[in-house]
């Protein structure tokens, strides 16, 4: 695991995802997360960053 990216994960979600895969599916689905709560955009993020 990256810190950094970790790091992105927890203070801007979207950007800690868009730097592990890009723009992608997984990333949209992370802004819209974000959009709807904050909290389910980190968890998403964090886990799509673990994951990988």
């Amino acid at each position: 695991m990256d810190l950094l990216r970790l790091l992105a994960a927890i203070f801007l979600p979207p950007l800690g995802v868009f730097l592990q895969v890009g723009i992608g599916p997984q990333f949209w689905i992370n802004i819209l997360l974000t959009l709807l709560g904050y909290i389910p955009g980190i968890i998403h993020a964090v886990w799509i960053i673990v994951k990988r």
